[in-house]
Parts: structure tokens; sequence; C-alpha cells
């Protein structure tokens, strides 16, 4: 058997974290881009509050959207066919991820505050950004930024990491795009990381962490349809 490189971010095994508080796996360690693309290989995330050592979880069960069952209301549907909104990817990626650090943002972590999103992370997730594989889904109303998401894109495995609206609904029309794309890429699961109504309207739901841990070791080995930058909303 070999053994692992002494360089290569390791994790304990993801059903070791704790019951409480739910899924806090790890303490410490880097926002490297290594080390941030092992966690997501493995479904973890990192969530810490500035002044904190950083935090890795796992939690059970999982927040997840399956991108076909993504669910569309007559009225977010009308919506969309009505407001001129027009939808872009990877344009503004560090503008999102400094929106949705604003109060009152709907995170998907379940608050509606993003303030756990530091200098630090926009950092670390703009150098996964540039690596390929951070990417922000952005609605603009009239050349100004009113909504989006971001996330990590492994294979075809999405991990939503964060979403903003401005105006009613520009962040779900965000991630009703995403989703229908990734329907036919063939993406596996959105990851919502923790249960919200919210998120529940739209369609996801909660698997349990051995199940959701098994479909992410299958769908982080298979090769992307097409780059997320170059698909047309």
């Amino acid at each position: 058997m070999s053994e692992r490189p002494p360089s290569t971010p390791f994790f304990p095994p993801v059903e070791t974290a704790l019951r409480e508080p739910n899924g806090l796996l790890a303490m410490g360690g880097d926002l490297s881009v290594e080390r941030l693309l092992e966690a997501y290989r493995h479904g973890i995330f990192p969530w810490f509050n500035p002044g904190e050592p950083i935090l890795w979880w796992s939690p059970d069960p999982r927040m997840v959207l399956v991108p076909g069952d993504v669910h569309v209301t007559r009225s977010l549907a009308k919506r969309m066919r009505n407001a001129g909104f027009e939808l872009r990817v990877d344009t503004a990626f560090a503008d999102v991820m400094r929106a949705c650090a604003a109060p009152r943002c709907i995170d998907m972590q379940g608050g509606e505050s993003g303030t756990w999103i530091s200098p630090q992370m926009v950092a670390a997730y703009t150098r996964l950004f540039d690596a390929g594989y951070a990417h922000s889904v952005e609605t603009w109303h009239d050349g100004v930024l009113v909504g989006g998401l971001y996330g990590v894109a492994i294979g075809r495995m999405f991990y939503g990491e964060s979403m903003f609206s401005r105006e009613p609904d520009a962040s779900k029309i965000a991630l009703v795009r995403l989703a229908r794309q990734l329907q036919q890429w063939e993406f596996g699961l959105i990851d919502c990381q923790m249960e919200t109504p919210h998120l529940a309207s739209l369609g996801a739901r909660t698997m349990p962490r051995a199940a959701f841990a098994a479909r992410v070791a299958e769908l982080v080995k298979l090769p992307h349809r097409s780059g997320l930058c170059t698909f047309n909303l």
C-alpha cells in the first residue's frame, strides 16, 4: 500500500464528525487551493467566523438539490420571463462574494448573514476561481448586479456556497438557471449544505451523510461535460 505524500492535505473520515455541533469534523489547516479541493472531494467545507480557527464541516443529513428536481412556481416562471433580468457567468466573481458577505444575504448554511465570508475567504475562493474550480452565476438588471450565487465545481458535482438578492427572486432565478444547465451536462447533485425552507421551496431535500459522501465520490471522478464559463444562460 502506497503512503500518502506528506504534502497532501488530510481530513479525518467524515463519519467521525461531531453530532453537536452537527458536522464539525476538523479545525486548523489553511485555505490553499489543494486543501479546499481535497475537502470538497470528500464532501467537506470550511465555515468559520473571523477571529476563529478554520473549521471544517460535514453535517448529517446534507441538503442537496438534484438538478432535474428544481421546482419553479408559476409566479417565479413569470418573473423569469418578464423581469428583464440578464444572467451571466464568471464575469464578477469577487463582487458576488462581497455581496454575499453583506448583512442579510441568503446563505446556504442556513442563516441570513454572510459575515462568515471574510476577506480571507474571498481571497481563498478567488484563488479557486483563478484555478478554474469556483464559479459565479450572476443576475443583472439594467447593467447592475442584483443577485446571484457562487460555488465550486469538481467533475459533475456542484457545491453551492452562498447566494444574495438585491431584487426579489434574483438569487432564485440564478439557481434555477444553473440547475437546468447542470441537468443538461448530467451533473448529479448541487450541494446546498444545510437545510433551509428557502432551498426546500426550490426542490432541495436532505440526504444522509453516508449516501451523500458515496455519491460525491462517484461524481467528482467524472469528466466535465463543458466549462461553466462557456454556457449561455
